[in-house]
């Protein structure tokens, strides 16, 4: 016995190297090929060393995509938002779920600023994407969906506290309608300049009857005139009235 393990030590037998507590696995390997572990595939090497290389068909489609988004290809811009309306929502949302006065039209508001951030100064976001710094292009358009976010928030707390519209409706003052009194306003000065060139009784006639609508009967009582003069008046200074107005139209027109 003595002299079979001195054999097998001077022949450097593994078997002996383990008796003597001094064994390489690797040499067992070596001896024995039913034992050696098959090479891990390469996705699984990246999940260990947790390091991901983008394969290089994506890499291309990517850039592909990138370069159809920068030529402003609408089916481009559809593919987009099939593929990253719902991480560009969720990137959003993740930073704005913190704050209760967030609603979801800002939410939206937000989406569309990124939108147009993408498309503003030629572009130039979309064209910084650079795959080749180890990024995917779904990363890099989350980084600036939280970004904008982020910008929307600092940009709103920087305004002055503003109510919703619906408070508008409970509002009430006892002054008249802006738009009313201007609107007033400008038909007073228009009547002004046309019952320039009235004598006296006419603009008389005109305000009793076309300022504050009095019956034929009441202005013929007051100026002391026939009904039957009332009326064909009315037909002379209405016609005259007609013919200035649609003068003074023509020449803010021409104007």
């Amino acid at each position: 016995m003595n002299a079979m393990h001195a054999q097998r030590q001077a022949a450097g037998h593994p078997a002996a190297r383990r008796d003597s507590g001094v064994f390489f696995k690797s040499e067992a390997f070596a001896n024995d090929r039913s034992e050696r572990p098959e090479p891990l595939p390469p996705q699984d090497r990246e999940e260990q060393s947790g390091v991901f290389a983008i394969p290089r068909c994506d890499a291309d489609e990517e850039r592909t995509l990138v370069d159809a988004l920068i030529a402003n290809d609408p089916t481009a811009w559809r593919e987009f938002q099939r593929r990253y309306d719902r991480l560009i929502l969720r990137c959003i949302t993740k930073v704005t779920k913190r704050f209760s006065s967030v609603s979801q039209d800002d939410v939206r508001e937000i989406y569309a600023q990124l939108l147009v951030s993408l498309l503003s100064n030629g572009k130039s976001k979309l064209r910084a994407f650079d795959a080749a710094r180890g990024s995917r292009f779904s990363s890099y358009i989350g980084m600036l969906a939280i970004h904008c976010a982020y910008d929307w928030l600092r940009a709103v707390r920087r305004e002055p506290q503003r109510e919703g519209l619906a408070e508008a409706v409970e509002l009430s003052s006892d002054l008249p309608d802006p738009f009313e009194a201007t609107a007033a306003q400008e038909r007073a000065d228009l009547a002004a300049r046309v019952m320039e060139g009235f004598s006296e009784r006419d603009r008389t006639f005109a305000a009793l009857y076309f300022g504050e609508g009095m019956e034929p009967h009441e202005i013929a009582r007051s100026m002391k005139i026939s009904v039957k003069t009332v009326y064909s008046k009315k037909h002379k200074i209405q016609s005259k009235l007609e013919s200035i107005v649609a003068g003074i139209r023509g020449s803010h027109a021409a104007a």
